[in-house]
Order: structure tokens, then sequence, then C-alpha cells
């Protein structure tokens, strides 16, 4: 698709916010409801991996917990959110969400966020292809770089998610979905995948 500057076109949007307990604390909600948001981007896509439905972050970078209790969806039309339709997919969470009703996106929006997936190499997979590259024996270079504090994973906010594709053996495969976050003071059109993220689409921030 293309991207293009001008009037944003996200004009609707819900929040969806997590309420964590004693038995289930925010990681663990955000992989559940995330997980679903997914699902329901995923059956209402309009085309291969791309969703007209945006997700938004509005507690991103909160000291308690990165991504905050709150995931907003957002999209061009109202018809779009009733159609989606969230409740159905949240419904097994229904102790633990409150979703909001259905608002017009305010007017005065003045910064614009992106939301996309960073693609990171854990910090375990870096260090073996690092001692396959140097020919040293991996616990070497795993102290070293342990040593010298180069043994870090991205500290970027993310979701513990798994994979609808690719199950091994019966068993789903396990990432962690990392969300970075950038402004801009203009709005940027396009369309977003079936996680809600994109790497140059626009949502207002707000």
């Amino acid at each position: 698709w293309r991207c293009v500057w001008g009037k944003h076109k996200m004009k609707y949007y819900l929040d969806i916010t997590l309420l964590p307990d004693a038995e289930a604390n925010l990681g663990f909600l955000w992989h559940k409801v995330y997980q679903q948001i997914h699902l329901a981007l995923a059956d209402n896509k309009i085309a291969e991996n791309q969703s007209a439905i945006a997700v938004s972050f509005p507690g991103y970078g909160e000291k308690n917990f990165p991504l905050g209790d709150k995931a907003r969806l957002i999209t061009e039309t109202k018809e779009q959110l009733e159609q989606l339709n969230i409740n159905q997919w949240l419904v097994r969470l229904i102790d633990y969400t409150h979703v909001k009703p259905i608002k017009p996106v305010p007017e005065a929006i003045n910064q614009y966020a992106c939301f996309k997936r960073k693609q990171v190499k854990s910090a375990l997979k870096k260090t073996e292809s690092l001692a396959i590259h140097l020919n040293k024996p991996f616990e070497e270079v795993l102290k070293y770089r342990k040593e010298n504090n180069l043994y870090r994973d991205c500290n970027l906010p993310f979701v513990h998610m798994e994979s609808q594709q690719s199950i091994k053996d019966g068993v789903k495969h396990k990432f962690r979905l990392f969300i970075e976050r950038s402004f801009s003071e203009s709005p940027v059109q396009g369309r977003f995948d079936c996680y809600g993220l994109s790497k140059t689409t626009t949502v207002p921030w707000f």
C-alpha cells in the first residue's frame, strides 16, 4: 500500500482496560488479551496480513508496567469496530477486561504515534552466533559478554505471544512481540498488520 502524509483518517476508537488481580498480573493478561485481539484482527483482515484496525498503547512507557494497562483499537469507521465485535473475542476474559463504548477520536490532535514490531534476536542466540563467528567456545563468549555487560535482551516493552501457524510436534511456537513507539507531528496513512502494528503508519496520539 502507499503511505501518504495528510489529514488523519483514523476517526473512531475503543479502549480495553486490563484488570489484574492477585491471580493474574498484567503480563499474563496482556498475553491473553493481545492473543485474542490478534485473532480478531486476523479474522477481519482486509488482505493477506493486513488490518484496517490499529492497536495503540495509551500507557506505553509507564513505570509500573511498560505497556500500561490499556489497549486501544482505532480505525476509520465506527462500523469496522462494530463488525469486529471485540467483546465476543474477550468473553472468557470478562472478569479481567473492561471494554468501553466506541467513541470518536478527539478533533484536536497534534501528535501521532507509530507502533511497530521490532524483530529482536535474543541474547542467547546472539551469543551462539558470535561464538560460531569467532570460532570460540560458547561458554567463553558467554562469560565475556556477561562480565562486560553485553549480555542483554532488548529493553523494549513486549508481550508473550503464541504463533497460530507454526505448530511443531503439537506445540505452539511462543515468542516475545517487542513493540517500539515513535512520534511524528503529521499523520501517515496506510494499513496495519494483524497485530494492529505498522512500520510507518501512524495513529492519533491522545
